[in-house]
């Protein structure tokens, strides 16, 4: 039985699940648009009587998501290495706090769960091209690894392997805190920030703590990893210091309690946080305009600045 009868809404309705699929491999949400739109265009040109051979118009579109993904992904190192300062991915508001883009808005559309983690999404950076599609594909989207095989062409038993190894780089990540308690954790830090109090961050922070910023060479921001809770709250507060009138806002990053910072209503910086045994263990602070466009609200757009 083919797809005959299949409705174009019925295909466009698959958007949806492939925009989740592709943010998940990509880590871009203009880039997970792009390949999905790719996906579509492909479909498309697929004569009627080849689209009536498809059992499932949605999984042969995640194929073939996935297989623009992983070439995408081949791609990414060398773009990424090239990139002015740290690579980070693109910070997700959540659905409340959104203030513009509901249908086809790629941001809108996406599911906030423990795979868009920051610190997962950071981990699956590191792994190969190979082992984030079958990772993402089976643990994540539970797609058989018969299929996954399919779109990296390696058999089923090695794709199982890729997924193996991306798991055990995961493992780390995964070592969740609860909301209520990396919230807390992060409402420490602001009102700290806030108050420019050097002590209080320090004993916020691991000793050992990563601050990593992601400007793209588009805003100032330092270029390589703060190490150390000592440096990063003297780094916080200089740039208090630099910044009158900025505003910190408590907020759901990548479905996870996040900072915000604002300057006369336009958003500056994005930042996400790792916590463990109540202390900050990793900031992400996203500052590159261009990745902060799904936070835009009442047609304010990101702006650089201190």
């Amino acid at each position: 039985m083919g797809t005959a009868g299949t409705s174009t809404d019925e295909i466009a309705g698959e958007r949806r699940q492939l925009i989740n699929v592709a943010y998940r491999l990509l880590g871009s949400l203009a880039e997970s648009e792009d390949a999905v739109q790719e996906a579509y265009a492909r479909w498309y040109a697929l004569p009627r009587s080849r689209q009536d051979e498809i059992l499932s118009p949605g999984a042969w579109l995640t194929k073939v998501t996935g297989r623009i993904c992983l070439d995408v992904l081949g791609s990414a190192r060398a773009r990424r290495e090239r990139y002015v300062g740290a690579w980070l991915p693109e910070p997700l508001p959540d659905h409340a706090e959104r203030g513009h883009g509901h249908g086809t808005d790629p941001a809108g559309q996406m599911v906030l769960d423990e795979s868009v983690a920051m610190a997962l999404l950071v981990v699956m950076e590191s792994m190969t091209p190979a082992e984030r599609v079958a990772f993402v594909l089976h643990d994540v989207f539970r797609y058989p690894f018969a299929e996954i095989a399919d779109i990296l062409g390696r058999t089923p038993a090695a794709c199982k392997q890729l997924a193996a190894s991306a798991r055990r780089r995961v493992r780390v990540a995964r070592a969740p805190v609860t909301a209520a308690g990396q919230a807390d954790a992060v409402r420490r830090v602001k009102e700290a920030w806030e108050a420019k109090d050097i002590a209080a961050l320090v004993d916020l922070l691991d000793p050992a703590a990563v601050m990593t910023a992601d400007g793209g060479g588009m805003v100032g921001t330092v270029l390589r990893p703060i190490e150390g809770g000592a440096r990063i709250a003297q780094y916080m507060v200089a740039i208090a210091d630099k910044a009158p009138g900025l505003q910190l806002l408590e907020r759901s990053v990548n479905g996870a309690p996040g900072l915000v910072a604002q300057r006369a209503g336009a958003v500056m910086t994005v930042a996400s946080f790792d916590v463990a045994d109540g202390r900050v263990t990793r900031i992400w602070a996203v500052r590159n305009p261009e990745k902060l466009r799904p936070w835009v609200r009442d047609g304010r757009v990101p702006c650089g600045g201190s």
